[in-house]
């Protein structure tokens, strides 16, 4: 006889930050990661310098297992270019942020 189920545990809120160039070349670089409070300060941050959030937990989980001031590694090329189209968009007026965090 099994026990009622258990809710899945409350998933941790993480945020990544990336600096990219395109002046300059090269892939992107991680520039911050962290998880809970400290995930919510690079989003508040983020916004006050007028950067775009967007939701993404899969990725920002994969950019958070890599060092600090690395390059971006190939196997997240598209998922990486995919989030600067679409930051790249809403500086230019094309996109609607229907992504973004809350």
């Amino acid at each position: 006889m099994s026990g009622p189920e258990q809710p899945p545990p409350p998933r941790r809120e993480r945020a990544t930050a990336l600096r990219y160039d395109p002046e300059a070349g090269g892939a992107p670089r991680v520039v911050a990661t962290g998880a809970g409070e400290v995930a919510r300060r690079i989003v508040e941050l983020a916004r006050e310098a007028g950067v775009p959030v967007r939701e993404e937990p899969a990725l920002a989980e994969a950019l958070a297992r890599l060092e600090l001031d690395t390059d971006i590694p190939p196997e997240l090329y598209a998922a990486v270019a995919e989030v600067l189209v679409w930051a790249f968009g809403l500086e230019n007026g094309r996109f609607a942020p229907e992504r973004s965090a809350p």
